[in-house]
């Protein structure tokens, strides 16, 4: 979770003509994490006593990768946190889950990688941000066995900053690029679509290469 403020929309037009190239070759995945969360957590570094980032909904998109970028099936899982298993009332507001969503719909860690792992199906996976790291530490914090330890992993918020000059969050992108909202914020499916919207208006533009 990134922190940002839009200041205004940029059109591609005003953007540095240099192109970003970070997308592979064939088709991809884009995926966003949810996890736990406290007012002022994200400063702190999750570091008072207690907190721990546990994810609470794993997004996804698969995406084919040819003259356009376009969406072929998506995922959205909610997990059942163990270390803080009553969400915060300043997560249930970021994010609109609730402890009840979670407590009937939500499933365990193992399942949701092991689900999340067969999504991917071997292909790399673009974030916005570490999120393989917070799925390692949560592995490592619990003993279990990463089943993505082969996966390829491509954090894009560093060519992303690099070329707007600013730090945003994946949901702030579109806005920035001149287009429409189409998801709540911290919603890690409509995070994902929104990052996969904003690459696929960077490629039809010429603004982006594999």
């Amino acid at each position: 979770m990134v922190t940002g403020n839009v200041t205004g929309a940029a059109s591609i037009s005003e953007r540095p003509a240099r192109a970003m190239s970070f997308l592979p070759a064939g088709d991809f995945v884009v995926a966003d994490l949810e996890y736990t969360t406290w007012p002022g957590a994200m400063v702190r570094g999750w570091s008072d006593p207690g907190e721990f980032r546990e994810i609470v909904q794993i997004g996804a998109v698969r995406v084919a990768h040819g003259d356009s970028l376009c969406e072929t099936d998506a995922l959205s899982l909610l997990v059942r946190p163990t270390l803080n298993p009553v969400l915060s009332d300043y997560f249930m507001a970021l994010t609109g889950i609730t402890s009840d969503d979670v407590a009937e719909h939500g499933t365990t860690l193992e399942s949701a990688l092991q689900d999340f792992v067969a999504f991917t199906d071997g292909l790399p996976v673009l974030t916005h941000g570490g999120d393989d790291r917070v799925i390692v530490a949560e592995c490592a914090r619990k003993s279990l066995t990463n089943p993505m330890d082969e996966t390829t992993w491509q954090d894009i918020r560093p060519p992303f900053e690099a070329y707007t000059g600013r730090k945003m969050m994946s949901s702030d992108l579109p806005a920035h690029f001149g287009l429409p909202d189409q998801g709540r914020s911290h919603d890690a499916l409509a995070d994902s679509r929104a990052l996969l919207r904003v690459l696929a208006h960077l490629q039809e533009a010429g603004k982006l290469a594999s």
